[in-house]
């Protein structure tokens, strides 16, 4: 990165604290108020964020990720849908970082280039983490009752990495 291009994030703060005391706005104050209602925030989700991420270590350590993967294979096949995908998919609704760990295992054994390796990068730019998006916003937003969201937000998914397998083959073939 350019030194000038290394002064932008800097400029930008600068900048935004002098409109602020152009406009007769307190600024350091403001900005206390905003970091003390972030760190309420952030321990507000803290729990639901430890609990999400010690079971995703636990369904990948306990090998039942695994075991459901072998179970999954003959369905995956039949939507079109590398089988080799399936512990991203499982895993993308509820972390992203173990999402991102499980594509990067598939491109370093099967390469970038390939079906599988194509398909588990359009699949993360094309589905989100619901369960976090979930504990981190709703409970940001002090919301207990999801109602719709997780069913919506899970069929969306389901969308996502079925035409994700379906653009690659079109695009790609296999």
């Amino acid at each position: 990165m350019s030194a000038a291009a290394s002064l932008i994030p800097a400029i930008i703060m600068a900048l935004t604290a002098a409109y602020g005391l152009a406009r007769g706005v307190d600024v350091f104050g403001a900005m206390a108020d905003g970091i003390t209602d972030g760190l309420k925030v952030a321990l507000k989700i803290f729990p639901s964020l430890v609990a999400l991420l010690t079971a995703v270590y636990m369904l990948r350590a306990s090998g039942f990720l695994d075991a459901l993967t072998s179970l999954l294979a003959p369905a995956l096949k039949w939507l079109g849908i590398p089988a080799e995908t399936a512990p991203l998919m499982l895993l993308r609704p509820i972390s992203g970082s173990g999402a991102l760990a499980a594509a990067g295992e598939l491109i370093a054994q099967y390469g970038p280039d390939s079906i599988p390796g194509r398909t588990a990068a359009v699949m993360l730019g094309s589905t989100e983490t619901t369960f976090y998006v979930i504990a981190v916003y709703f409970g940001a937003a002090g919301i207990k009752k999801t109602r719709y969201a997780i069913p919506a937000a899970l069929c969306a998914d389901a969308a996502g990495f079925i035409l994700s397998a379906l653009f690659v083959r079109l695009l790609w073939g296999a």
